[in-house]
């Protein structure tokens, strides 16, 4: 049988060796790029979808593969399954009438454009939010019946799987989560990112051992070709350099993994991801606009008071708050939401489906908006979903944005909620923790001024520590405290009436440290006053929730705790006298504010702040007079005193124009960290390329500087033929150095060989200058060897290791007995018989 007859029945053979192992190849890389990208979607459909997608693409290939189709053909097939599957799989919301399946259609077909960006705005785990499953339906469907195509290849352009099955790992990796996996105790070992760090050692694994059988099956294919075409019977044992040729190759994957394993995770100990979500910014930025707290003044006149806002119903009991906005920045004139030194933590983000509302009571809400407006969305406890109602819901949907550490969420579709708009709530309320009880984490720091008689009020009033002392403190503040909404009575306002026996005192808006400053310099003068303690009467501070909550916050801060003013209503209290909801509705007077801690275990605590209005501040001071005491001038003595900063009003109108800021640096750290990961990585992957490079470029300046001229003509010689195999072509150690550079089909391989036959065997004088022209002839024909040949294949002659193997194959003298030719066995038997 002919090499030609050969071929035809190889290919006349589908279902190969090379096919059932390119397979198994394709394989693992869809699991581990199933598990790369669970993460993203973490549901049950995501499944479904990883699992008939990637059937259907190998049902695909398959099909194309005996069929022979083309690459357009293949494409379009491809195309057709993606309409036909992906409402099913990626839209599974969809499946419905006729009008739903169009829409369906559309959403697949816009989601393999856009459904990638809009991938990295939405908080993670996606599960089956709108068509965000289209990616990964193109990535297990394309990549699959792709992948299986090249693997099954004959030819070179087969390797290119390898990259591809890269990119369907990294599809996983690249659009997933901002942090690495949780790190791996074993004893007293510890393995930083396990998941991220097993991910990437199995898919380099699987492709250097796919790569490696790819390279013996053709290297075996190729000696039973040219044993089927000159009779000549190949061993099928391992030998000696095959052994070194495995002890090599397994040396090198131990070593690149194991660097890996040991290098990459210690770097990225402690330190986020930074994948695609990281730059493309998932979330909304509130803290331009406008806080509620401003407006908190307005809910109480008398054209608004009694107007519903919002209803909350449920068929459970319902939660005690609802929060309307969460406000953790405070510049010293507005408390405002996601702009402070905790904006990392509490980013407002897209929600796609469930979230992880951790432990605590479980309630079903309804929310109906009435006469609330803007962004700002009633939401309890801890949110785990979200399903919008009426006409208007996709696009409530699409536009929700809710921050887990603040624990509130805002609407931005069409500028904020209306009239009518309608969501059922999916919560967790958490079982409230007892102020006095909790312990001060530490730590808290902020630029603002001082605030002078706030700390003086918390010196002289402070008892024990930690949320005792902070407990003390509030119910001090509020006890002395008194209840105003207006700066003024016009008539018996709405706000009033509820107030029995109630003495109107007028108080100014606002909540700036000027005002807050101003509000404890009245309860040190009242309690200065000896008329305070013979009445028992130190009421002085007076305004409403926006001064009080922003004051408790202040003081939170002065004992260690990190503290924020939260806006919204009360459903429920167990304190008499602060306004709620009756029965779920929620009117403009029964918004509220209060204050929220943070314990040192991470949790919230609520802080009430209402101060009371049953007893009315009594603001005479006694009238003394001055000290008699004599002074003595001493003018000698005498020193300037600089007087102090004026305290801040409530503009901030300074001029920071001529404040000279620094250079900002803060984005060298992870910029230096992401390129030393990413250093790391490919030095891992290309490290040892390198090293065959490097060792190539070393032996190659050896050969050509190194012993006397006869020598370093040999070694030119040996440059050639190293070359020359290194580019795929064959070398039996048999040919003579004329009849190989004949078999290499070069320009001056002739030339070449004559001239290192003389200098090796007809002892010829060679001078400096035939050593140089033979030299600069062999690099020459070195270049030739690849020329025309596309970059790939150069790169891949440059880093072949063909040339080193052949060092190490044993010399003809001590080759086996297995490797000899049959004809030549039996005419050495013949020779043997006849000798005398």
């Amino acid at each position: 049988m002919n090499a030609r007859e050969a071929s035809r029945r190889t290919d006349g053979r589908r279902f190969t060796p090379r096919v059932v192992v390119g397979s198994a190849f394709v394989a693992v890389i869809v699991v581990i790029a199933a598990v790369a990208a669970w993460p993203i979607y973490r549901s049950d459909s995501y499944v479904l979808l990883v699992v008939v997608s990637a059937v259907a693409g190998a049902a695909i290939a398959g099909v194309a593969h005996v069929r022979r189709w083309g690459g357009w053909l293949v494409a379009a097939v491809l195309g057709g399954t993606i309409a036909v599957l992906g409402i099913p799989l990626a839209v599974p919301s969809r499946l419905g009438g006729p009008l739903e399946l169009l829409r369906g259609l559309g959403e697949v077909g816009t989601g393999i454009v856009v459904a990638w960006k809009d991938l990295v705005t939405v908080e993670l785990p996606v599960g089956s939010y709108r068509n965000l499953l289209v990616p990964a339906l193109v990535v297990f469907l394309v990549g699959t019946c792709v992948a299986l195509l090249l693997a099954w290849r004959e030819d070179r352009i087969a390797y290119v799987s390898v990259p591809l099955g890269f990119g369907m790992v990294s599809f996983g990796l690249f659009f997933g989560r901002t942090t690495v996996s949780e790190p791996l105790r074993l004893g007293p070992v510890v393995l930083h990112a396990p998941a991220e760090t097993a991910i990437g050692c199995a898919v380099l694994l699987a492709a250097l051992l796919w790569l490696a059988w790819r390279s013996a099956a053709e290297r075996v294919a190729a000696l039973q070709r040219a044993a089927a075409s000159s009779g000549v019977r190949m061993s099928r044992r391992p030998t000696g350099a095959d052994r070194r040729r495995l002890a090599l190759g397994a040396g090198m994957v131990a070593v690149a993994v194991a660097g890996t394993v040991a290098v990459v995770p210690f770097a990225a100990r402690g330190a986020e991801r930074d994948v695609l979500r990281s730059a493309a910014g998932p979330d909304v930025d509130v803290s331009a606009e406008v806080s509620p707290l401003t407006g908190y003044r307005s809910e109480f006149d008398d054209d608004r008071a009694e107007s519903v806002l919002f209803t909350v119903r449920s068929d459970g009991a319902l939660p005690d708050r609802v929060r309307i906005a969460t406000l953790d920045s405070y510049d010293g004139e507005v408390f405002r939401a996601g702009g402070g030194a905790s904006a990392s933590d509490a980013r407002f983000v897209r929600v796609p489906s469930v979230l992880d509302a951790g432990e605590g009571t479980a309630h079903e809400l309804t929310v109906t908006i009435d006469g609330l407006r803007g962004i700002w969305m009633p939401t309890a406890g801890r949110v785990a979903a979200v399903d919008f109602q009426g006409a208007r819901a996709a696009s409530l949907a699409d536009r929700f944005y809710y921050s887990t550490g603040a624990q509130a969420g805002v609407e931005t579709a069409g500028g904020g909620l209306e009239r009518g708009d309608s969501y059922r709530l999916r919560i967790v309320e958490p079982a409230a923790a007892d102020l006095a009880s909790v312990e001060a984490p530490g730590g808290v720091a902020d630029d603002l001024p001082s605030v002078e008689h706030l700390e003086t009020w918390v010196e002289e009033h402070v008892s024990g520590r930690g949320g005792a002392a902070l407990d003390g403190l509030v119910r001090l503040l509020r006890e002395r405290g008194y209840l105003s909404h207006a700066l003024r009575q016009n008539g018996d306002p709405v706000w009033m009436q509820p107030l029995d026996g109630y003495a109107f005192q007028p108080s100014a808006a606002g909540h700036s440290l000027a005002r807050i400053d101003a509000m404890f310099d009245r309860l040190l003068t009242r309690e200065a006053d000896p008329r305070a303690e013979a009445s028992g009467n130190y009421v002085a501070a007076v305004g409403d929730d926006e001064q009080f909550a922003v004051a408790v916050a202040l003081i939170a801060r002065e004992l260690g705790f990190p503290a924020r003013v939260v806006v919204g209503a009360r459903l429920a209290s167990a304190e008499a006298g602060l306004p709620t909801c009756d029965d779920g509705v929620c009117r403009a007077q029964d918004v509220a504010v209060w204050a929220e801690v943070q314990s040192a275990d991470g949790g919230w605590v609520a802080v009430d702040a209402t101060p009371q209005h049953e007893q009315s501040p009594s603001l005479e001071v006694t009238q003394q007079r001055d000290p008699q005491n004599v002074t003595e001038v001493r003018p000698d003595a005498v020193t300037e005193v600089v007087p102090p900063d004026p305290l801040q009003e409530d503009s901030l109108t300074g001029d920071n124009d001529d404040r000279a800021d620094g250079l900002d640096l803060a984005w060298l750290g992870p910029v230096l960290r992401v390129g030393g990961i990413g250093l790391l990585v490919l030095v891992a992957l290309t490290g040892p390329l390198l090293v065959v490079a490097i060792a190539k470029s070393s032996r190659r300046r050896s050969r050509r500087t190194q012993g006397d001229t006869a020598a370093r003509i040999a070694g030119g010689w040996d440059e050639y033929v190293d070359a020359a195999i290194d580019a795929g072509r064959d070398a039996p150690a048999t040919l003579t150095r004329t009849e190989l550079a004949a078999s290499f089909e070069s320009d001056a391989g002739e030339a070449l060989a004559a001239s290192a036959d003389r200098a090796v065997f007809a002892g010829d004088a060679v001078t400096e200058d035939d050593v140089q022209g033979f030299w600069h002839v062999v690099e020459t024909e070195r270049r030739a060897f690849t020329n025309g040949r596309g970059v790939w294949k150069k790169i891949a002659a440059t880093v072949s290791l063909r040339s080193f193997f052949r060092q190490l194959t044993p010399a003809a003298g001590r080759r086996s007995a297995q490797r000899t030719v049959e004809r030549g066995k039996r005419r050495a038997a013949v020779l043997a018989q006849t000798t005398p």
